[in-house]
């Protein structure tokens, strides 16, 4: 299903037909279908609503760079759409960061009833005397191909070089994205964490590179009413990799098929 919303078409699905609703808010670069067995596992008792960002999967791209905060406005404005005025909210990676930026805004035009973090964004990583003069060598190799003189010498040797440079979600991100990942990847939401209410259950994987299990151990340090489970062996998709542990975590805090 599609909807508009500021002269965007959003990309949406609602499975599921409980009285209580919960909405899927993606990773980085992922599409919504990635999240069907998310819904599959609570769906017989709630309404499971799963989208695509703007810039992500089918929905159009953002016309500016936009940061987490512009992320999380648009989302409050998809819920309004929909009229949903109370929801839990599932968020994977970069969704856990428009999450963590919900939740603690204090005057919100819906209810979050409950929180789940799988594997997310949101804590910046202290970087290493080698990481930090990696960066600045980068910076000045940068700086230096740039010059119009340099890059007219050696195009084709400096475009593959800047092809190979940073994550794979930024080198498979058009330029518009890119520019929206960089202002997140250097936000740190520590400082949130502990405005967070809602009961929150972290899930991650303890074999995760791309937001470590250290991160979802300080999530549960700083968070009023936070629970940490861990699923082994799993990485950053900790979800697809555990399934059936990772839906049995999920019908257990949900409460499905109880009484």
């Amino acid at each position: 299903m599609n909807l508009v919303i500021d002269g965007y078409n959003i990309c949406y699905k609602i499975t599921g037909g409980g009285e209580e609703t919960a909405v899927m808010l993606q990773g980085w670069g992922t599409d919504l279908g990635v999240y069907d067995s998310v819904a599959a596992s609570i769906s017989e008792k709630y309404r499971f609503v799963q989208f695509d960002f703007p810039g992500f999967g089918g929905s159009d791209e953002p016309r500016e760079p936009w940061n987490v905060d512009a992320y999380a406005d648009f989302f409050c404005k998809f819920l309004e759409a929909l009229q949903i005025k109370k929801a839990a909210l599932i968020g994977h990676s970069y969704g856990g960061r428009v999450i963590i930026k919900l939740a603690a805004r204090e005057n919100l035009p819906f209810e979050i009833s409950r929180i789940v973090l799988i594997d997310s964004a949101g804590i910046l990583p202290k970087k290493t005397l080698s990481q930090k003069w990696k960066i600045k060598r980068y910076k000045i190799l940068k700086k230096f191909l740039n010059l119009k003189v340099i890059y007219a010498l050696f195009p084709e040797l400096i475009d593959d070089w800047r092809s190979s440079q940073g994550s794979a979600d930024y080198r498979n991100a058009t330029p518009m994205m890119r520019q929206c990942l960089v202002m997140a990847v250097n936000e740190d939401l520590t400082e949130l964490l502990p405005s967070i209410r809602q009961d929150t259950l972290l899930i991650w994987g303890d074999r995760d590179t791309a937001t470590p299990i250290g991160d979802g151990k300080l999530m549960e340090e700083k968070i009023p009413n936070a629970g940490l489970a861990v699923l082994e062996g799993t990485g950053h998709y900790s979800f697809l990799e555990q399934p059936a542990q990772f839906r049995s975590i999920m019908r257990s805090y949900f409460e499905v098929g109880v009484g």
